[in-house]
């Protein structure tokens, strides 16, 4: 699963040099607060329109892997809203953090990258749905590729046994499915 957690350009490269993320929000740590925010990919844009609206220093978008984090994720409800928002209870190790994604100010000024890498001026708009349009076509594609494995184990095992076999090839298909997209996806990073 991916989670989204807004940054300074100056707090990532503090936490890519020391390995940690422990920034829990603007102005606050991870100590303080006793989680760090994070949302989902249809939040973040809503995150940062309430809550950096008026930060003039450059921000960065951290697309989180919960497969590779330490940390424990909690989906908690806020204060003052019905909405539920993942919270990590410790820290956020920096390779858990598969991609960094500079965000345009309202002014289509562009946040450096933090690796060094050219920066694209993209409008927050079109940013925010590029990437949710991109989890929906990954877990779209997971999805599809585990149900492929899942039909070619039950025809696999109604060829090997009329009663049973399909049943089980399937529930097989489904286990080695599962494997192999966790596999893929997290090989390929993302």
């Amino acid at each position: 699963m991916r989670l989204f957690h807004i940054a300074t350009v100056t707090d990532w490269d503090a936490a890519r040099a020391s390995g940690r993320y422990t920034t829990s929000t603007r102005g606050r740590t991870l100590a303080e607060e006793g989680f760090i925010h994070a949302s989902r990919g249809d939040q973040w844009q809503g995150v940062r329109e309430r809550f950096y609206a008026d930060v003039t220093e450059p921000l960065v978008l951290l697309v989180i892997d919960t497969d590779r984090l330490g940390s424990p994720v909690v989906e908690e409800g806020v204060p003052d809203s019905d909405e539920t928002f993942p919270h990590v209870y410790g820290p956020i190790e920096a390779d858990a953090v598969v991609r960094t994604i500079p965000l345009v100010d309202r002014v289509d000024r562009v946040a450096p990258a933090p690796d060094g890498a050219p920066a694209e001026a993209v409008p927050s708009e079109a940013l925010f749905s590029r990437i949710y349009f991109e989890e929906m076509f990954r877990n779209l594609a997971m999805a599809s590729l585990v149900l492929l494995v899942v039909v070619l184990g039950a025809l696999g095992g109604r060829e090997l046994d009329d009663q049973w076999g399909a049943i089980t090839g399937a529930a097989l298909g489904l286990a080695v499915g599962v494997l192999v997209v966790r596999r893929l996806f997290r090989r390929s990073g993302r």
